[in-house]
């Protein structure tokens, strides 16, 4: 899982657990989001690949937001990050030096929280993570097998420390006693400065592999987020929603899926350096329009 070709083969094969949508072959290329501004009301960004890599802002993304604001359309941030509350979610982008407001932003992480049930849930989670925007009791997850066993059900949140060893100690418990799993980002892996990071997917899906049919998926290209998205929208129609993203089987196969328009960006995500055609005509995912930069 440490390349373009690796990564797409593993969304390939559990694309049967993915959202489907209706693709007409072929996309149009352009070279700026104002060549578009006349078909949409709003325009959905990804994070990663987008607007940053890891904590750097990608050259002009600012100015773009700044610019689709001025004309009149509505923007919203769409993003699988987990690891951190809706606060945090904002703070990064300010410090981005990207001025958006609290409303602007949804999160797997959000979706997530809003359909956890009553329990006592074991948290997967980032060490500086304080799980306080968590509407339910928690115990946070770390190497004993005795916690795992106790809990209700188990939400994971991020995978800055995860292991091995730690899968092979939550599929055990699982397997001791069958509960509910829930995967609040529902990425492969994200693009990071040096490459890539696995993500909650990855390990979600391992465990999907093995039979456990108890693991509930948040994040794009599930339902969940566009829902909230749709939601804070009112009165815009589907197609008048743009989606831009550098994935094809989250952001392009998510949005279709709701009827949204879609745009692959290319330079700076999973297919920086590579030609995402091809990858389109494999997986016959077709975005819209495809952009090197918004």
């Amino acid at each position: 899982m440490d390349n373009v070709a690796t990564i797409f083969d593993r969304y390939e094969a559990v694309r049967h657990r993915l959202p489907s949508a209706e693709f007409s072959p072929g996309t149009t290329a352009i070279t700026s989001l104002r060549d578009i501004a006349d078909q949409a009301d709003a325009f959905i960004f990804d994070a990663y690949g987008v607007l940053n890599i890891g904590e750097s802002a990608i050259p002009g993304a600012s100015d773009r937001l700044a610019d689709l604001r001025k004309s009149g359309h509505q923007i919203r941030i769409l993003s699988n990050a987990a690891s951190y509350n809706h606060e945090g979610a904002l703070t990064k982008f300010q410090k981005l030096a990207m001025h958006v407001r609290s409303n602007e932003i949804v999160t797997s992480r959000d979706a997530a929280l809003a359909r956890l049930e009553t329990g006592l849930w074991g948290c997967i989670a980032a060490p500086q993570d304080d799980l306080s925007d968590i509407p339910v009791p928690t115990r946070r997850l770390v190497d004993d097998p005795a916690c795992y066993d106790l809990v209700d059900g188990f939400l994971f949140l991020s995978t800055e420390a995860w292991s091995a060893g730690r899968q092979e100690t939550l599929e055990a418990s699982l397997r001791k006693t069958p509960r509910p799993l829930i995967i609040a980002n529902a990425d492969l892996v994200a693009p990071r400065e040096h490459g890539f990071s696995l993500e909650p997917g990855y390990f979600g899906h391992l465990l999907a592999d093995q039979g456990f049919d108890d693991i509930r998926f948040f994040g794009k290209p599930f339902a969940q987020v566009y829902d909230m998205i749709e939601a804070s929208l009112p009165g815009i129609a589907p197609d008048r929603i743009v989606m831009c993203g550098d994935t094809l089987h989250t952001d392009i196969l998510g949005a279709a899926a709701r009827g949204w328009k879609t745009v692959l960006v290319e330079m700076d995500g999973l297919f920086s350096g590579h030609d995402a055609s091809t990858y389109c005509s494999r997986s016959q995912i077709y975005p819209t329009w495809t952009l090197s930069r918004i």
